[in-house]
């Protein structure tokens, strides 16, 4: 079986005759003799605690009993990235009809907001989404794009 270790290689070979293995004969190497894991912090491993790990214990802030991540999911999508939930056949197709600008609604990929990282290329686009920062809404007009607000 593989992760059992020879008997013949294991440290405890050298203790052999030696009475306390290397563990005292005063202090005795039992079990768990601070109590396990992280028993203690208050009482006998205090001065641990507040060394190593200031501010374990206790409570910070105020309770907010109703609270709902739903309020504050808001996925982004900087403007680089935007023709990339299309695809780039879209884009490459686009200006062989220029009547019609292509729409991304990123809402349909799980975006709320678009933000205004980056550049677009030099093509009209129409982009749906519920938020737009001022950057973002400026940048797409520039090319000649529309923002529409969806809810």
């Amino acid at each position: 079986e593989l992760g059992t270790m020879t008997t013949r290689f294991k440290k405890n070979r050298k203790s052999r005759g030696h009475v306390s293995a290397g563990h005292g004969r005063i202090g005795k190497h039992r079990k768990h003799p601070h109590g396990r894991g992280n028993a203690g912090g208050q009482h006998h491993m205090r001065i641990y605690m507040d060394k190593y790990h200031p501010g374990y214990f206790g409570k910070v802030g105020m309770r907010y009993y109703t609270l709902n991540k739903n309020k504050y999911h808001n996925p982004i999508v900087n403007l680089d990235k935007l023709w990339s939930l299309v695809g780039e056949e879209v884009r490459q197709n686009a200006p062989k009809d220029p009547s019609t600008a292509p729409v991304i609604d990123v809402t349909q990929h799980g975006i709320f907001k678009v933000l205004g990282k980056g550049q677009l290329p030099q093509q009209p686009v129409v982009v749906k989404a519920k938020f737009f920062s001022a950057r973002a809404e400026r940048k797409i007009k520039e090319v000649g794009g529309a923002c529409i607000l969806v809810a």
